[in-house]
């Protein structure tokens, strides 16, 4: 894996066009607000700097909604059902920009401990990661699929 590839990050089409919306109701609020010049309106618009930046940096690189390929590998954009081993639960997430998407499904993002581990897994296979608190956690990778085709199959029930 390169760095490039390290680096990839996947948003579907709905998270991009409202990353944009509120990047842009954050610019026009800013303008409002260069007006008024109290302590608590000056940290109020660092956070908004800060939020503008986090967005910019977000959209700079991206995959916008094109789904990687129906191939079974765990990867940005897809969508992945796991089983955590010690316990037997299992969890279905997107791979994906956690601050990006609102939806039905939770996100992860691959660089995420959880997320990290499973890229480039297929089904069957077994990773380990490891919890802030030190934890070790074993997941197995039970199915990987793009993200369109999880939303297709879903809307259709």
């Amino acid at each position: 894996m390169t760095l490039a590839d390290a680096q990839r990050v996947w948003i579907s089409k709905r998270g991009y066009d409202r990353l944009q919306r509120e990047l842009a109701a954050l610019r026009e609020s800013g303008r409002a607000a260069a007006r008024d010049g109290d302590a608590e309106a000056q940290a109020d618009e660092l956070q908004r700097q800060l939020r503008i930046q986090q967005i910019h940096d977000l959209l700079t690189d991206v995959t916008v909604g094109q789904d990687p390929p129906d191939d079974g590998i765990a990867e940005p954009g897809m969508v992945l059902t796991v089983r955590f081993d010690d316990t037997g639960a299992v969890e279905t997430f997107l791979l994906g920009v956690r601050s990006a998407e609102h939806g039905d499904i939770e996100v992860y993002s691959n660089q995420a401990p959880l997320g990290a581990a499973l890229e480039g897994a297929r089904p069957g296979e077994r990773r380990a990661y490891r919890l802030p608190n030190g934890a070790a956690v074993t997941v197995t990778l039970l199915n990987a699929v793009p993200y369109g085709i999880h939303t297709a199959g879903t809307a259709s029930r």
